[in-house]
């Protein structure tokens, strides 16, 4: 409380002071405000006999007299307040020696006067809006009256003894005779003191009304604090006087202000104050609670506090033979739930399994207590398709550990003292006007406004708690528990039964018949029962399987809650692509549903013709079993119609790039296995994936007339392999073919992404040879790898070549200009080519484009040259249609001129074949094909547009076309491709020396 001074006003030199009487205090008479002039006072200090007292009364009453005159009645109520403290603390430092209650009945005496002389001078109007300048003085005489009647034995139980008599007649000794002013006054203060003095019932009733009014004054403007702190004097009053029913009220007020302030120990106290209250009320349920936050409070000793504790036993045990009744309190004073533990981690078990659910309790309490029982309420739901879900699903939303940790409670106090601001402190310090001597020091705090916010809506924590125990079906238990100081684990074990999720809604513990309870378990705690039916899962233990060679693929066996009897066994169909090679350390492992090892045992596998049999180990339901296969996939290539790559015709850009996107990927195939279960009546059918690891490829090589087989084997996979015995057969076994290999080593080793080549040489006797269907067959093992317990079945390629003999001679040559030893840039060059037919009539050259004449057969071929590097410029026409005689060595040559763009050794221009097929419309025999040419518009077959290369033509005004705007509605030519195999270019490979131009011109050339 801060302090105030009244040295400031007071008309006095320091000389005065030092006349003044320091004795014993003899009269306490209290003020004289009713005449303008105490004259009694003023003689005393002329006579300089005056006291302390009687100085400060006379200087105020003096004052008053000035301050009602100026109309200015509230101030005197303040500086009458001032002035009363002022003198209580100034005798206590002068150490004057005062009886015991003087300076209250001096006090009291002094606050009724100011008020009444107040109250003489002013309306009731005036006097009710103006209570908040009044209140501290009514207040004042209220603490005043109860120190008078703790002193006199007023408050005691039995009343006054003769030591209290003799000390209230001391005390009316010295207030004096009554003031003739007030001696016909009804109420003057005087006689309220008086009678208040005489007997027990009159300071009841004064004191009462004093405090009742006091209460009401601070609730009209607003200051409930300061009522609520009356209430309780009032409450320890009504306790003297065995009145607790009256008490306790004042009570739960003072406490709902001191928990909304949070102010710890006026908390503690005041409870033990409502412990005694509601004990001798015998509110037992309200008693216990009150006692359990106390038996839990640090701010009291331990005796007290094992006192509260032990009273909760002892109603738990003196209630045993009434079992029906129940007492439920808050667990928050008696205990803390700190954290939860699942066990298995994810909180998921089968139905049928065990879960065990693990809390820590910090025990509130300061000795040891035996509970009888603590239970966990849970409540059981299922959702939609809850059947569904798997473990697996489940687990995706739990802890990764299994443990909850809960928050600590929260704070008592609403308003905690973290939240409120910091004490503004400051020294003050007091000084002798004449000599500066240090007299008064004290502290005062500039911010006691915000410190002493009322809080509002703070609802009290000591109400009764309206708690209910749940009931339900599901309940976790635990008997029989003694619960140490601090923490303590707790174990419930629980058999899964009903599918669903289960929450924890509420945690109790019984004492004989007074239940604690945490209504709400927060955050949310749950645990979920599933319902798995069997499944079986087979995966390979390789990122991919490999045909050919023996791979390992697992079998996972969920048996749900399918128990997995003796002599039950899985039914595999077998495939004729794909075996099951059974070994005899093939074992199962079977795991219980936390994937800890249970037992083992050898697979019985007995296969036949259509089905292996594979026995089961004997599992419990919702475990897993497990166990690995050997399959062997029979190796293979898809069988290729054709020729796959011939050298003289280049496959199309846009086909070579598609071939070099899939050029890494292995050829797979699928192989579909029926599996029957024993626990269900259906198939199930699984698709196993065989990567083939080998990409064969075949070309046919011409030299002249003489045929080449090459085969081309590309290891697509990641492992090394060890090739032997390769061979190429005829499926046709023609007696007039014959293939000669020229690889000389039996074993090569193939590494991975790399080739290995294989070359036959094709000879006949019978002209024309007929068609090749071969298969080509190598034998292959890993080899980083021992040998295996199995022989490998070779790898295989079928593929068929036709029309692989020679029926064209294509030689082109180049011959500089006329009087020039070498060709040179710029200049043009004389190119001459050469087409020579090597066989008479045969039945390929039946078609369209055959012609009879009388005295041979002829047919119509194209040529093009054709120069795809840019390294020479086509003069003239770069295409053209002969008329070619079917008969052995007849031989058509044709001239052009060609200029060579760069210097060097560079290539000859590639000369193309084509047969040129009339249209198979009638109107096709009305037209000149040569009028065709001369037009340059040429329909070419759609698979060949990507193979004609006519830069040059376009280059010279030609182009190649599907259709021409100009002969719109016209029968168009078509050309058709000569099998590579029939045309031989001898000219393939050459270079010709080009030397540079002399001349100084720069020749642009565009490169694209």
């Amino acid at each position: 409380m801060p302090w105030y001074s009244t040295t400031s006003w007071m008309p006095c030199s320091h000389s005065m002071w030092s006349t003044l009487e320091l004795g014993p205090v003899k009269s306490w008479n209290g003020l004289v405000l009713r005449k303008p002039i105490d004259m009694e006072k003023r003689e005393l200090i002329q006579r300089q006999e005056a006291t302390l007292l009687d100085l400060r009364s006379y200087l105020f009453s003096r004052q008053c007299t000035l301050l009602l005159f100026l109309q200015r009645p509230w101030e005197v109520a303040q500086r009458a307040l001032e002035l009363l403290h002022s003198c209580v603390q100034e005798l206590k430092l002068l150490e004057v020696s005062v009886p015991p209650g003087a300076l209250d009945c001096w006090v009291f005496l002094s606050c009724l006067e100011v008020l009444q002389r107040i109250e003489g001078c002013c309306d009731r109007a005036q006097i009710d809006s103006n209570i908040a300048h009044m209140v501290g003085l009514w207040s004042y005489a209220m603490e005043k009256l109860k120190s008078l009647g703790y002193l006199c034995g007023l408050v005691s139980e039995k009343g006054p003894n003769s030591e209290d008599l003799n000390r209230t007649v001391d005390l009316l000794a010295g207030l004096g005779a009554e003031r003739p002013e007030t001696a016909n006054t009804a109420q003057s203060p005087y006689k309220k003191l008086q009678e208040a003095l005489s007997s027990v019932e009159a300071f009841e009733k004064h004191y009462l009304d004093l405090s009742h009014a006091t209460i009401e004054m601070y609730t009209s403007i607003g200051r409930i604090r300061s009522a609520k702190l009356v209430g309780k004097d009032l409450a320890e009053f009504y306790m003297k006087k065995r009145s607790p029913q009256k008490a306790e009220m004042y009570l739960q007020g003072a406490l709902k202000n001191y928990l909304a302030e949070g102010w710890a120990l006026p908390v503690t106290h005041t409870r033990k104050q409502l412990a005694e209250c509601q004990k001798h009320l015998g509110q037992m349920e309200n008693y216990l609670q009150t006692s359990s936050l106390l038996a839990s409070d640090h701010h009291l000793t331990e005796e007290e506090r094992k006192y509260f504790c032990q009273e909760i036993l002892s109603y738990a045990s003196q209630q045993e033979d009434n079992p029906g009744h129940k007492v439920v309190l808050p667990m928050h004073s008696f205990a803390r739930l700190k954290d939860l533990h699942f066990d298995p981690p994810n909180a998921v078990v089968h139905a049928g399994g065990v879960l065990t659910v693990e809390i820590t309790v910090c025990s509130q309490m300061p000795i040891p207590v035996h509970v009888d029982q603590i239970a966990v309420n849970v409540h059981f739901s299922i959702e939609k398709n809850n059947y569904r879900k798997t473990a697996e699903w489940l687990t995706k939303h739990k802890t990764s550990n299994g443990i909850i940790t809960f928050p600590a409670e929260a704070s008592l106090f609403p308003a905690s003292q973290n939240s409120l601001p910091a004490l503004e402190l400051s020294e003050m310090l007091e000084r002798s006007p004449s000599d500066n001597s240090l007299h008064t020091t004290g502290i005062i705090c500039r911010n006691v406004h915000m410190l002493l916010r009322r809080q509002e809506s703070v609802s009290s924590l000591e109400a009764p708690s309206g708690l209910a125990l749940e009931d339900g079906a599901h309940v976790l238990k635990c008997s029989s528990v003694t619960l140490q100081p601090g923490a303590n684990k707790i174990e419930f074990r629980t058999q899964a039964k009903e599918p669903g999720t289960y929450t924890l809604r509420q945690l109790r513990a019984s004492v004989g018949p007074v239940w604690f309870v945490l209504a709400h378990i927060h955050p949310i705690v749950q645990y979920d029962v599933y319902s798995q039916e069997p499944q079986l899962h087979v995966e390979p233990l390789a990122d991919s399987l490999l045909a050919g060679i023996p791979q390992k693929v697992k079998f996972t066996v969920t048996t749900g809650h399918y128990a997995v009897k003796n002599g039950d066994s899985l039914q595999l169909s077998n495939v004729e692509a794909m075996l099951i090679l059974c070994q005899a350390e093939n074992r199962a492992v079977v795991y219980s549903n936390s994937r800890e090892e249970c037992s083992s045992a050898l697979l019985r596998i007995q296969s036949s013709d259509k089905v292996t049999s594979i026995g089961l180990p004997t599992a419990p339901a919702y475990h897993v079993i497990e166990f690995e296969l050997e399959v062997l996939s029979l190796p293979s290539a898809p069988a290729a119609g054709g020729d796959t790559s011939i050298l003289g015709t280049p496959e199309p850009h846009r086909k070579q790039k598609d071939m070099q996107r899939t050029d890494h990927c292995m050829v797979t195939t699928d192989h579909k296995v029926s599996i029957d279960c024993p626990w269900s009546i259906y198939s199930t059918v699984i698709a196993l994936t065989f990567s083939v690891p080998f990409r064969t490829t075949h070309t046919l090589l011409s030299a002249g007339t003489r045929k080449y087989v090459q085969v081309r084997v590309q290891n697509l996979s990641e492992l090394d392999f060890e090739l032997s015995d390769s061979k190429l057969e005829d499926m046709g076994h023609a007696v007039d073919l014959r293939l000669t290999p020229l690889n000389t080593q039996s074993q090569q080793l193939i590494h991975s992404k790399q080739s290995v080549f294989f070359v036959w040489e094709l000879t006949w006797t019978q002209e024309p040879p007929p068609p090749l269907h071969c298969r080509f067959s190598v034998g292959f093992s890993p080899a980083s790898e021992e040998r295996l317990t199995v022989s490998l079945k070779p790898y295989t390629y079928e593929f068929q070549v036709e029309n692989f003999f020679t029926l064209y001679s294509v030689r082109a040559e180049i011959l500089p200009a006329a009087g020039a030893e070498y060709c040179r840039t710029g200049s043009l060059c004389s190119l001459e080519v050469s087409i020579t037919r090597l066989a008479d009539l045969l039945d390929v050259d039946k078609d369209e484009a055959l012609v009879e004449s009388e005295e041979y057969f002829s047919t119509k071929l194209m040529y093009e040259v054709v120069d795809n590097s840019s390294n020479w410029a086509v003069c003239g026409k770069s295409c053209g249609v002969i008329s070619m005689p079917v008969a052995a060595q007849a031989t058509h040559r044709v001239h052009m001129e060609v200029m060579p763009l760069f210097a060097g050794y560079l290539p000859l221009p590639d000369v193309r074949l084509f047969k040129y097929l009339p249209h198979h419309s009638a109107h096709a025999s009305q037209l000149d094909a040569d009028s065709w040419i001369e037009n340059d518009n040429l329909s070419v077959d759609k698979h060949l547009d990507d193979q004609l290369d006519c830069s040059s033509v376009r280059s010279r005004g030609s182009t190649h076309s599907a259709s021409s705007s100009e002969h719109k509605g016209l029968p168009m030519p078509r050309l058709q491709a000569l099998p590579a195999g029939q045309v031989f270019n001898s000219s393939t490979g050459m270079q010709i020396l080009v030397i540079p131009s002399q001349d100084d011109h720069v020749l642009e050339v565009s490169v694209t």
